[in-house]
């Protein structure tokens, strides 16, 4: 599998059911909340640390999404993307990079096309059967509940960055 992190330049990410655990609580006042997980926000910090960029890819528009993506320096950020692909060619024009360079992270069978054109798929535990049978790596932690941290340590790791990793924090 570290052949296909090698090369690894952006991490994509769906947001209910990857950054979340797919649950959405409204107030009375209909304001929507959304809970993430501090350790994936760890990881995709650590991940953008180290040259790696991670960018939002989601179907639903959430003010929620935007606060936590500029909370955590996430400038790719699509929100009300129904057909994802369409979303993906544009980071690719954006960013110049090529399928062999990107890796998405998706749980549902909206995530699929995009899933079956990068170098990594990853989806995580609790996915729908499509997207964890589109998934190069199916992670052993629930949406929001770290999944996305264990795929950001995974591509340290592939990329052969861990080591520096190590370091900051004297593992």
């Amino acid at each position: 599998m570290n052949d296909k992190l090698a090369d690894i330049r952006l991490l994509l990410l769906d947001v209910d059911g990857v950054m979340t655990d797919g649950g959405i609580i409204y107030d009375v006042n209909g304001v929507e909340t959304k809970v993430f997980n501090v350790k994936d926000g760890h990881g995709i910090k650590m991940l953008q640390r180290h040259g790696i960029e991670v960018g939002i890819i989601t179907g639903r528009t959430s003010p929620v999404v935007d606060i936590r993506a500029r909370e955590l320096g996430i400038e790719l950020l699509y929100q009300g993307a129904l057909k994802k692909l369409e979303s993906y060619l544009d980071v690719k024009r954006r960013t110049g990079l090529v399928d062999s360079q990107i890796a998405y992270m998706g749980d549902d069978v909206i995530d699929v096309p995009v899933m079956r054109r990068v170098v990594f798929a990853a989806a995580p535990a609790d996915a729908l059967i499509e997207a964890r049978n589109a998934a190069h790596y199916v992670t052993s932690l629930a949406g929001g509940r770290g999944a996305v941290r264990e795929v950001c340590d995974l591509i340290l790791k592939g990329r052969g960055l861990w080591d520096e990793v190590a370091v900051r924090y004297e593992l």
